[in-house]
């Protein structure tokens, strides 16, 4: 993380402690989602964390699937998830691991706790269960198998494992402390009967364990040593500590360590929210543009580096905190601003005729790529008498202080002449149609050589060599200003999240671009080759972000 924004975080002082003091050699560690989804913004946080403090460090960092759960889990969302991190910029090398590859150490743990006396087999419904475990401030009660002997509960949950029995007549369970004032501790389920195939090992098995049994094996088995998570996992730390102790395997167990999670404003990140936005199609799928996943992120144009900056903006602390989607945007914007083209694009288009222009003459103009970045180099842009321009770029009655294109008035057009408004053209319907103008011959490149100054630039495309395009504007899904769910759990939309610019026109150039190619679109914004639906014969740009905000970057950075 960058030492600039957030300082030394607590999570760097706790690692330099332990391996100042000898406790670990090294330092390894991991990203373990349950493919049962695709990612968004908020995981972004947890792989650059992961994966920075191991680059840090000279460490190690592993790709782990917490797949111990059949009945989410998909071999689309495992494929989708390695995409996503690959892309995010994170490498595990030959570190890729699943929690089911390890079923079978997991079974022989468990067998251990039996034998221990610390682990048994419970008769009791998950309904009972629940009744028996008490509130918060009430304890709870013995299970009434607590006390079966170790003979029986070796013999049943192995005939568990042999699916003698049907789903839900069993669970192995915990024996810690039913007056626990941690709920979690209170004889947890440490494994659950479950006839269903699994996407990593089949039919092998049907009993599989619990999330808060398998993780911190996993773990251990793998080396980890630091075991970092998201702040609602604070309360599961003692049944974290109690499992790897009492399975009393691992010389240097893994530490558990927390932080708060990533609150973006005024976003969905819910799964089943955006699950019944796809199913409903409100939405292009879990890569729409308007989403936060980070497909949908990639789609619309977002870079790895730009996410990484927001993360690292966003710090790394012990208090939740929401970050500005404002914020996100800026760091698109900051990346972007010199590295890409800056090309014109007309979305809504008017026809502009040069009527002093020679009918059928044509010049090549040549032009800077980017202001800000000469390095990037020039382009030839062509001009002719018949161009388009945007039709907001004229007014018929203009109101004080507009200085584009109105009768009588001089603009320039971009890198290319001086030119004054004589007229324009309606239809039947009183829609303008086309624009007239004169030009100055002498103004070429778009400055005067008496000297007199135009206060209105606008830009232009010429209709001979202009390409034919499909714009998308892509705004908030959600609607800001009344929230993002109402009491009913439902999503308040934003009904305008999508415009589609049918008929925008485009240089020349541009429909050679490869998906993911991104450029500056003179005055409208930064836009992408989409890589779903663009080709050269039809290509399709998304909006990325405008070019203005009000978002500032406070002098102090960002949560600590």
């Amino acid at each position: 993380m960058s030492q600039e924004i957030t300082g030394r975080n607590f999570i760097e002082n706790e690692i330099d402690k332990d391996l100042k003091e000898g406790r670990y050699d090294e330092v390894c560690t991991r990203f373990p989602p349950e493919p049962n989804g695709y990612l968004h913004i908020g995981h972004a946080k947890s792989i650059l964390l992961n994966y920075g403090i191991a680059r840090e460090y000279g460490g190690t960092f592993h790709m782990r699937f917490d797949d111990t759960n059949p009945t989410k889990e998909k071999t689309e969302y495992v494929d989708s998830i390695l995409e996503d991190i690959k892309w995010l910029g994170a490498e595990w090398g030959d570190h890729l691991y699943f929690a089911s590859d390890y079923f079978d150490r997991m079974y022989d743990a468990a067998i251990r706790l039996i034998e221990k006396g610390k682990a048994y087999v419970s008769a009791l419904s998950a309904e009972d269960i629940r009744k028996y475990r008490g509130t918060l401030t009430e304890p709870g009660q013995d299970d009434p198998d607590r006390n079966r002997s170790i003979e029986d509960n070796l013999r049943l949950f192995k005939e568990m494992k042999e699916g003698r029995y049907e789903d839900g007549s069993y669970t192995l369970r915990a024996k810690i402390d039913m007056a626990s004032p941690n709920i979690n501790m209170r004889d947890p389920v440490l494994y659950r009967i479950a006839h269903m195939s699994h996407h990593n090992t089949g039919d092998k098995w049907c009993i599989y364990p619990m999330y808060d049994f398998a993780h911190p094996l996993e773990d251990a088995f793998e080396g980890i040593t630091h075991s970092l998570c998201t702040l609602e996992f604070e309360d599961h730390r003692p049944l974290y500590n109690w499992v790897v102790e009492e399975v009393d395997l691992f010389s240097h167990p893994p530490r558990q360590i927390e932080f708060a999670k990533m609150y973006l404003t005024n976003v969905i990140t819910g799964k089943r929210y955006i699950k019944k936005l796809v199913e409903d199609g409100t939405v292009d799928g879990w890569d729409d543009p308007r989403l936060v996943s980070i497909a949908g992120l990639r789609r619309r144009g977002f870079t790895p580096e730009s996410i990484q900056r927001f993360i690292e903006l966003s710090g790394i602390s012990k208090s939740n905190a929401s970050s500005d989607y404002a914020m996100l945007e800026y760091c698109i914007r900051e990346d972007l601003k010199t590295r890409r083209s800056r090309v014109m694009a007309v979305l809504d288009p008017v026809e502009l005729v040069i009527d002093n222009y020679p009918e059928g003459a044509s010049e090549t103009l040549v032009v800077p790529n980017n202001l800000e970045n000469p390095e990037l180099g020039e382009r030839q842009v062509s001009f002719s008498r018949h161009l388009w321009i945007e039709r907001n770029d004229f007014m018929e009655e203009p109101p004080r202080k507009y200085f584009r294109m109105f009768v009588g008035n001089e603009v320039r057009l971009m890198n290319a002449y001086l030119v004054t408004c004589t007229g324009f053209d309606k239809d039947e319907d009183g829609r303008v149609i086309r624009v007239h103008a004169s030009y100055d011959p002498d103004t070429r490149g778009g400055n005067a050589p008496d000297g007199r100054r135009v206060k209105g630039t606008i830009h232009w495309l010429d209709q001979a060599t202009a390409v034919h395009a499909e714009v998308r504007l892509y705004e908030n899904i959600v609607d800001e200003e009344a929230g993002v769910y109402n009491e009913d759990g439902s999503v308040n939309l934003n009904p305008d999240s999508l415009k589609v610019c049918k008929n925008a026109y485009i240089e020349p150039q541009l429909a050679k671009a490869r998906v993911f190619d991104s450029f500056q679109f003179v005055r409208n914004g930064f836009f992408v080759a989409d890589c779903k639906d663009f080709t050269e014969d039809h290509p399709v740009f998304n909006r990325i972000v405008s070019l203005k905000s009000s978002f500032k970057l406070p002098k102090e950075g960002i949560n600590g």
